[in-house]
């Protein structure tokens, strides 16, 4: 998609957010979350330290969402971590890869050398293959951890790529 813009979240941002967010943890199809959330332990969660959070905006627009965050501490804080969403409307045009190109290269410039992805529900297809685009591979798979709305328990799945190049 041309001319989206990345930027970090703000204040202002809670509505546009919460539009986002509300339908993907209802929905309790690709994020281990109580699909019973509230509004404030919604954001709260997406927004809390130590994540930075970056919105993805078109003509004003928020289409998009990602986090990221050390995956571990210590020994493993050179390791990060993302969450991602976005706008139905925005799904086939970019808007993902644009988020996942900028959080590489945010997560670089903040010194991380990889990029794990802990819990990637199998049937998020759509995920999946975008990540494996970008070089991220499954490292782990996790049978039945996560109970499907519709297909019952199905696999999760652990991604992970160095950062050594981003692309």
């Amino acid at each position: 998609m041309d001319s989206v813009t990345l930027r970090p979240v703000s204040d202002a941002d809670g509505d546009a957010l919460w539009g986002l967010l509300a339908p993907v943890f209802r929905a309790g199809d690709t994020y281990a979350i109580d699909r019973d959330i509230t509004r404030q332990e919604a954001l709260a969660y997406w927004c809390g330290p130590p994540r930075r959070v970056f919105v993805a905006e078109h003509a004003g627009d928020i289409l998009g969402s990602y986090y990221i965050v050390r995956n571990q501490a210590g020994g493993g804080s050179h390791v990060c971590n993302c969450g991602f969403v976005s706008a139905p409307v925005a799904q086939g045009r970019g808007v993902a890869r644009a988020m996942l190109a900028h959080s590489m290269t945010t997560a670089r410039q903040h010194g991380f050398r990889a990029m794990q992805f802990n819990f990637v529900v199998s049937t998020n297809t759509r995920a999946i293959e975008i990540w494996a685009r970008a070089g991220f591979e499954v490292v782990g798979r996790l049978p039945g951890a996560f109970k499907h709305p519709e297909n019952g328990y199905v696999d999760a799945l652990v991604m992970h790529r160095t950062l050594d190049q981003v692309p």
